[in-house]
């Protein structure tokens, strides 16, 4: 699973997350933290990576071009990297499936539900 995450998700839950995620990486890691959207979208899509972002003009572009690349929305409001870490974790196997799937392309993520929406 190839999860790109934006520079609003800190690189520190990354790293508490390689374990179960082992090819995530941050967009500080890929030389991309100082870049808008467009370009952290294009090296996602050249690179076959899923976005994953609390930022909403990540929706507006899957809204505009669809996927992929997929993406992954974090829909937590403020909370800890702790938290946040432990949830991605615990939605491992739901991240795996929607990465794997066809013909779906966003995926929300928030305390309580996971919501799909197909391009």
């Amino acid at each position: 699973m190839k999860l790109l995450f934006d520079q609003n998700i800190s690189y520190r839950v990354v790293k508490k997350i390689i374990t179960d995620f082992p090819l995530a990486v941050s967009v500080s890691d890929v030389g991309l933290y100082e870049e808008d959207d467009i370009p952290i979208w294009k090296y996602a899509l050249k690179n076959e990576y899923t976005i994953v972002s609390q930022d909403n003009d990540f929706d507006d572009l899957y809204l505009a071009w669809g996927h992929p690349p997929k993406i992954i929305i974090i829909r937590t409001g403020n909370i800890s990297n702790a938290d946040l870490t432990k949830l991605l974790i615990s939605r491992k196997d739901r991240i795996k499936r929607f990465i794997n799937s066809t013909g779906i392309g966003r995926l929300e993520i928030n305390r309580i539900e996971v919501i799909e929406n197909e391009n």
